[in-house]
């Protein structure tokens, strides 16, 4: 069953999302592209993205920034995000990119083949994990459904105590019997 779900390209510049969007080309996944950290920002929470592949330095709204607001909203902060960086990885960048559940940090230039790799391991993962998501919602919804759907009634009455008294073999009862 082919996904819905898509890969996000976020970066400034029209030839790295050329360039990311040909070196991803072959897997066959859907692709987005966003210019900004805002446009970013919009289609995330629209929903039905996989992957977020991620500029660090963008004009305005940062790719950090982007993945610090991801992390609050539940509905995008298992979504798994790789950073892409042409300015080298400082410690600070990778420590701040790793703290926030950043799943890799690229620098460019990007070896095509290694890219693809990361991201078809990423986004299977991802998939598989919204898959058994829906799986586990769907038992309990049928673990729940049957003992909600059906009325109980009244508990069942107990036996009177007296029920539980064999009959005298030598009381009015039996004396009549004969």
């Amino acid at each position: 069953m082919p996904s819905d779900a898509k890969i996000l390209i976020v970066d400034d510049h029209e030839d790295t999302l050329y360039a990311l969007e040909s070196a991803l080309a072959p897997l066959g996944y859907r692709l987005a592209r966003a210019t900004s950290g805002d446009e970013a920002l919009k289609q995330v929470l629209r929903g039905k993205v996989g992957l977020l592949l991620l500029d660090v330095r963008m004009p305005g709204v940062s790719g950090l920034d982007v993945v610090r607001y991801m992390r609050r909203v539940e509905q995008t902060q298992h979504i798994p995000v790789i950073l892409l960086t042409g300015f080298g990885a400082d410690q600070e960048l990778v420590s701040a990119a790793f703290r926030l559940g950043v799943a890799d940090l690229v620098m460019k230039p990007i070896d095509p083949w290694a890219l693809r790799t990361k991201v078809r391991y990423l986004y299977d993962a991802h998939e598989r994990h919204r898959a058994l998501e829906h799986e586990v919602r769907a038992l309990r919804a049928l673990v729940k459904d049957p003992t909600e759907a059906e009325d109980p009634g009244p508990p069942p009455a107990l036996p009177h105590p007296d029920a539980r008294v064999p009959p005298q073999r030598d009381g009015p009862a039996a004396r009549n019997r004969t």
